[in-house]
């Protein structure tokens, strides 16, 4: 844009039809299709909103529960768009993407930039962002310099933090703002060295009223939906129950209202996951014998062959 607006002498008539592009360009974060290997998913898909999945849940029951997936890619965004009502670029980017050992590490800059990816590659699912650790814990004031930094440069529709009654104020702060909000109680991985590990939550009396507590907090200061983590599943059901927002289960419950994994723990990627996992399939497999044949292929020179090679006319 600003390489636009520097050719004044030109005259702003002239400029007209290079300022529309760049604006399109700007606001709809699309993949460009002749720069991109990629097939778009079909425009006619209509993006949905906050507001439709808050509807969702009607006088406490939700019909069809909500499918959430994450995606840190414009091509894995495009793969699952189609079939998701959301789609999470989660901080579990650390882990999956980066090799890191949790998700403290993970920086607003990384969040920002896969977010982006995610959402030129999708025309259908909510996309949501991650807050990273760090980045939001301090202040509301804090929480929205750093949310409003995060939808500007990815162009998702809202963020989710983890915390519960403690991060009531930021959540009305941000919604108040004109940042959707969804809220994360139970397990919550950027607490893992105060938790002491990833076990589930919920199995002492005292522990389950602070989850029920925690998620009628963040229902009642604006979260348009809750996720609920590893939580023992009869407490699940009472936040479900508790909240007019949906909630989101991931090891907690088939009665939430709705159902969210890391994309490649259910693909199969990795040896360990979580035991709530459900592997759908075993793509490292896949992957492992495709690299395997190429390598031997490449080492008895039968790749490429003449199909893949150009010859003089």
């Amino acid at each position: 844009m600003l390489q636009v607006l520097r050719q004044r002498p030109r005259g702003w008539l002239a400029l007209a039809p290079e300022i529309a592009r760049t604006r399109t360009m700007s606001t709809t974060f699309q993949l460009d299709t002749a720069t991109s290997r990629a097939t778009p998913t079909p425009q006619p898909m209509r993006r949905l909103t906050v507001p439709k999945i808050r509807q969702r849940k009607k006088d406490g029951v939700t019909e069809q529960p909500l499918v959430m997936l994450t995606a840190y890619t414009a091509r894995q965004a495009q793969l699952l768009d189609e079939h998701c009502d959301l789609l999470l670029v989660g901080d579990s980017l650390g882990q999956v993407i980066y090799g890191l050992p949790s998700t403290i590490p993970v920086t607003l800059d990384m969040m920002a930039n896969h977010g982006a990816a995610v959402v030129r590659g999708s025309y259908h699912s909510v996309v949501i962002v991650d807050m990273p650790f760090g980045s939001y814990e301090s202040s509301p004031q804090q929480a929205f310099e750093s949310a409003s930094q995060l939808l500007k440069i990815s162009g998702a529709a809202g963020v989710k933090l983890e915390g519960g009654a403690a991060m009531a104020e930021t959540v009305a702060f941000l919604t108040q703002r004109g940042i959707p909000v969804m809220g994360h109680v139970g397990l919550t991985p950027q607490a893992v060295n105060v938790l002491g590990g990833y076990a589930a939550r919920g199995r002492s009396d005292a522990e389950a009223d602070k989850i029920v507590s925690d998620a009628r907090s963040l229902d009642e200061a604006g979260a348009f939906a809750i996720v609920v983590e590893g939580v023992v599943e009869p407490i699940a059901i009472d936040v479900t129950q508790a909240v007019g927002c949906p909630t989101i289960g991931i090891g907690a419950s088939a009665q939430c209202d709705g159902q969210v994994l890391v994309c490649e723990d259910m693909l199969g990627m990795f040896e360990r996951v979580p035991r709530f996992v459900k592997r759908y399939e075993e793509m490292a497999d896949v992957i492992s014998r495709a690299a395997a044949t190429y390598a031997a292929e490449v080492r008895e020179r039968s790749f490429p062959g003449e199909a893949q090679t150009y010859q003089p006319k």
